[in-house]
């Protein structure tokens, strides 16, 4: 398709609301509607409007402003669950590592370069170094002008080793850093060793792990999770040694999916986690989301299935 020169011209806050009202949607207080606008922005919160919308630029019958605010709204809530649930992630999988690999090869073990894969030319013809690079972020925050004062109180008492040990070092580290530690490790053995832990094969937990980086990415930068199809997908867990989906669950590119796997790590980490918890609660607040956009699937005659009913959710 040809491309064409955009001459699109910005619009006032009024104005914005007039083109929505002029769309068939029902504005009852625009000052009100417009100091959303100012706050969040119409291209943003457009976004939430196609729901709304079997034909371009037209609102169904009966929509309301606050129809498209609370699905924004509902959006916004469940990023922040989701959010939180990674934080709690990340702790345990750096607990994790550093508890494994510490037993395992000493305090400095992350000084090791043998533990890690050697360098390798990528797919743009770029030779990368993981081990390198590891090293060059641990020491750039090492010799910060505002380092953590666990950092700090290592270089201040300590000439040797040189840097602080692996549970000082590796906290420095997030999820993504995380993520890639545990991909560039060389011993399939030390993968499954941390994988272990969790319940489930070492190539399914590196793939999770990614998936959460991209998830926490998402979030930090408030992208929308509701409606949403992912281009990095965790890989599908099949024959599952602890509580799980069944087969009809298996829609790995939607945000039920990544909430299925935060669900999952939760109940490892704490059993009697309250994630199921805020989720009802969340969908009660907002009763009117269709949470068919969340990639729950459907049964033959278009019923949602029951997600609550299944082993992993039961918990």
């Amino acid at each position: 398709m040809a491309k064409k020169i955009y001459s699109k011209l910005p619009l006032t806050y009024q104005e914005q609301v007039q083109t929505w009202i002029d769309r068939g949607l029902q504005v009852p207080d625009s000052l009100r509607a417009q100091s959303y606008l100012s706050h969040i922005s119409y291209y943003r919160l457009s976004a939430y409007c196609l729901p709304f919308q079997t034909e371009k630029d037209k609102f169904n019958e009966n929509t309301t402003f606050d129809d498209v605010l609370n699905l924004y709204l509902f959006d916004r809530e469940l990023r922040l669950i989701m959010f939180d649930a990674v934080e709690r992630i990340e702790i345990g999988l750096r607990t994790q590592i550093i508890y494994q690999l510490a037993h395992k090869y000493g305090s400095h073990w992350h000084n090791d370069a043998n533990l890690f894969i050697k360098p390798f030319v990528n797919r743009n013809g770029y030779t990368i170094d993981p081990f390198s690079e590891m090293q060059k972020f641990l020491h750039k925050e090492y010799n910060s002008k505002d380092p953590e004062v666990f950092i700090k109180h290592y270089l201040d008492n300590y000439h040797t080793p040189v840097t602080p040990p692996s549970w000082m070092s590796i906290e420095l580290l997030t999820i993504g850093g995380l993520s890639r530690l545990y991909s560039n490790l060389s011993d399939v053995q030390n993968k499954k060793l941390i994988a272990k832990e969790y319940k489930i094969p070492y190539q399914v937990f590196q793939s999770w792990l990614h998936s959460l980086t991209h998830l926490r990415n998402l979030s930090a930068h408030h992208c929308r999770v509701w409606n949403r199809e992912y281009h990095i997908t965790p890989m599908i867990l099949n024959n599952p040694r602890y509580n799980w989906l069944d087969s009809k669950f298996q829609l790995n590119n939607r945000t039920f999916y990544y909430l299925s796997v935060l669900k999952y790590f939760l109940n490892i980490i704490n059993p009697n986690n309250t994630f199921k918890n805020k989720l009802e609660c969340l969908l009660a607040k907002y009763p009117n989301t269709r949470i068919e956009f969340l990639g729950i699937p459907t049964d033959a005659a278009g019923k949602l299935l029951d997600w609550k009913s299944q082993p992993l959710w039961k918990i």
